[in-house]
């Protein structure tokens, strides 16, 4: 990478402890203005490197970062804005389903059974303690599971270093999501936050890096 590509990864980087450190500290205005900050700047990075090098790839994978930040933003107010964040995000897998699903002749079914086995899991796990999310949770773990295994199936096709990236940040969304289901409808925990956020970003991070 270049030094000024080095030099914006670690602006993110640092926007992204102050985002995740604010998470814990006693005045959240440091995390309400870091986390979306981050994104923007992931935003940001994303677009120098489709205005560079345009294609309809890059323009889905920036389209899904907008919609993203527009979830991050709804799940930092208060809890009844969950079902519109939801939304936001299902919107933005849509994005980069679309994005992983170019270049690709015949996928492997393979990889697909196996994460969502995982999925499945994840959800029986959820199951007792989702109530009235049941269906919108469902929809989105099966949305996030083909985003991740369209991600793995470009890799394996073009085997390249961009779709090593985005095959990367996939596992790492899916992992991050995971990790925050987990706390916000089975059993909250302490370093919750600095996982999923921390995973999160990465993840919005390598997807950018990908275009």
């Amino acid at each position: 990478m270049s030094l000024d590509l080095w030099l914006a990864v670690l602006v993110i980087f640092i926007s992204a402890v102050f985002a995740i450190t604010g998470k814990y500290g006693k005045k959240r205005f440091i995390h309400y203005a870091f986390k979306p900050l981050t994104m923007i700047l992931i935003i940001s990075l994303a677009w120098e490197r489709v205005t560079a090098w345009p294609s309809v790839y890059g323009y889905l994978i920036l389209s899904g970062l907008c919609v993203s930040l527009f979830g991050d933003i709804f799940l930092m107010l208060p809890p009844r804005y969950f079902r519109p964040g939801l939304l936001a995000f299902l919107a933005a897998q849509v994005l980069y389903i679309i994005a992983f699903s170019r270049d690709l002749q015949t996928p492997s079914v393979l990889p697909l059974f196996i994460i969502l086995a995982y999925g499945a899991a994840v959800y029986l796990f959820l199951f007792g303690s989702l109530g009235k999310y049941r269906w919108p949770v469902l929809v989105y773990i099966l949305a996030i599971s083909a985003m991740a295994w369209l991600a793995f199936n470009r890799h394996q096709a073009l085997l390249e270093m961009e779709s090593l990236l985005a095959m990367v940040g996939a596992g790492l969304f899916l992992f991050s999501d995971t990790l925050n289901a987990v706390n916000r409808f089975k059993k909250p925990f302490k370093a919750a936050q600095a996982l999923i956020l921390g995973t999160y970003f990465a993840a919005q991070l390598l997807f950018a890096l990908s275009v």
